[in-house]
Formats: structure tokens, sequence, C-alpha cells
């Protein structure tokens, strides 16, 4: 008898992983990071086991069938989460909850939000950020599609991820920036220091196919010459026991610098 979890998956079925690793996110099973690795992973997997795989370790078990419904909106309401830095300097980072949106203000001073290990409990992060003579970094995963708009006025606005492949539903991060005489900078996993991630069935595979994808492109102006200390897409060789990668597909890096908008 063949093994049912060999059969090969189908698009319908990776669309349906993908929605409940959007749930899971939703209700505080996934980090931010770990939404956007599963998720890629999912377009990555060929078979039902390696889908399974994905999200064994969540309610529901084996693939759905079809898509479910989609999450809860957040709640109207609800206040925002202000980070401030006023003649000084405020970060968030490490294990923390999203609920609703993040506003941050840097006034003559410096804010750093890293969002890789935050819950998130909607479909999207929502950041609106104040600059008036001080600096944003906002730190995220590589892999995720980031929105960038606002106003600059005697100011900087740059983006600097490796953003998911066109038609895959990654995670989103919309930031509104609002820059008078500063600087507001969105990173990637491989422009920051690395966080400690879990070791997973299906890390392996999913690495190997991700790096496969990346032949023929080494030593071309496509390539990852333009990443300083490249950690690989998501940093997974600070994984206990795990090789360090070979690099990631190639990337679409969006380096954009606007004045105004």
């Amino acid at each position: 008898m063949n093994d049912p979890g060999g059969m090969r998956a189908s698009d319908a079925e990776r669309e349906s992983v993908v929605e409940r690793l959007r749930v899971a996110s939703a209700e505080g099973r996934l980090t931010l990071a770990e939404l956007t690795e599963r998720t890629e992973a999912a377009y990555l997997a060929q078979t039902h086991g390696e889908l399974a795989q994905i999200i064994a370790d969540l309610p529901g078990g084996a693939p759905a069938p079809a898509p479910g419904p989609a999450a809860p909106a957040a709640p109207q309401g609800r206040m925002r989460k202000w980070i401030v830095a006023v003649l000084g300097d405020a970060k968030r980072t490490g294990s923390w909850r999203i609920d609703d949106g993040i506003g941050a203000v840097s006034v003559l001073g410096d804010v750093t939000l890293d969002l890789r290990e935050a819950e998130v409990r909607g479909r999207e992060v929502d950041v609106v950020a104040v600059c008036v003579l001080g600096d944003l970094k906002i730190i995220v995963p590589d892999g995720i599609d980031v929105e960038l708009s606002g106003v600059t006025v005697l100011g900087d606005k740059k983006v600097q991820v490796i953003e998911a492949p066109a038609g895959q539903a990654a995670p989103v991060v919309r930031v509104r920036a609002y820059v008078l005489l500063g600087d507001v900078k969105i990173i990637g996993d491989s422009r920051a220091q690395p966080i400690k991630r879990g070791w997973f069935a299906w890390s392996e595979w999913w690495q190997e196919r991700r790096s496969s994808l990346t032949e023929g492109y080494e030593g071309s102006e496509h390539g990852l010459h333009g990443l300083d200390g490249m950690h690989g897409l998501h940093g997974l060789h600070g994984m206990h026991g795990l090789r360090p990668p070979r690099p990631p597909r190639p990337p679409r890096l969006r380096d954009r610098r606007r004045d105004s908008r």
C-alpha cells in the first residue's frame, strides 16, 4: 500500500496550511519569524507528509482539504501600543505581543523595534512612525512583505528586506512614516543579529530546497554581493547542530530612498 504521506500536495492544500498558520499566529501560537518561516516552507512542500510536518505541533493535525474561514479581525477601538524616545533611546526586542498597531515616536532619539520574536495577533502588523531629528529601525524576518508609505522632509526612508516570491501570501508589515530631518530604516534578518530558532523535522528539506533555487545565480550581478554579513535567509545557522546554509534564493532586495511621497 502506498504511503498517504507521500502523495503530492496540491496548490489548494498548500494554501490551506498557510491559512492554518495564520490562524495559529492570531491565537498566539507562532511568532512573526515562525509564521514567515513556516509559510515559506508550506509553499516549498511537495507532499502531504511535508505539509503535515509543518503544522504537526499545531491544533488540527494533517492539512485540511480547503482553506478555512478567515481569522477574526482585531476588535475596533483597541489602543495602539506606543514606543517613545525623546532625547534618548527606546528598544523593544525579544518576546512581546502585538494585539493591534504599533506607534513609534523619535524626537532627538533612537527607537529600535525587533518584530521577529513578537506574537502577532492579526494578519498584518501596522506601524505608525513619527521621527523628528531622530532615527527608527525596524527589524523583520526576511521573506516578509513590507509596505512603506508616508512623508519625508529632509530625511530618509529605506527598506532593505529580502521579500517573498511573487504570488505567496507572506505576512505583511505596513509602515506609515512621517519624517522631519530623521531616518526610518526597515531591515531583514540578513542585516541584523540572528535570533535563536528551533530545529524541526521540516527544517532540513526546507533549507536544502530553498538553497537549490540559487544555483546558477552565484557570482552574478543579481546575486547576494550586496548583503554584507549574510546569515542565511532566516539566520538558520544559529540553530544548534545545524551547519550554515548555502545562500538563499535570489532576493528581490528593496533599497529605496524617498524624499517625499
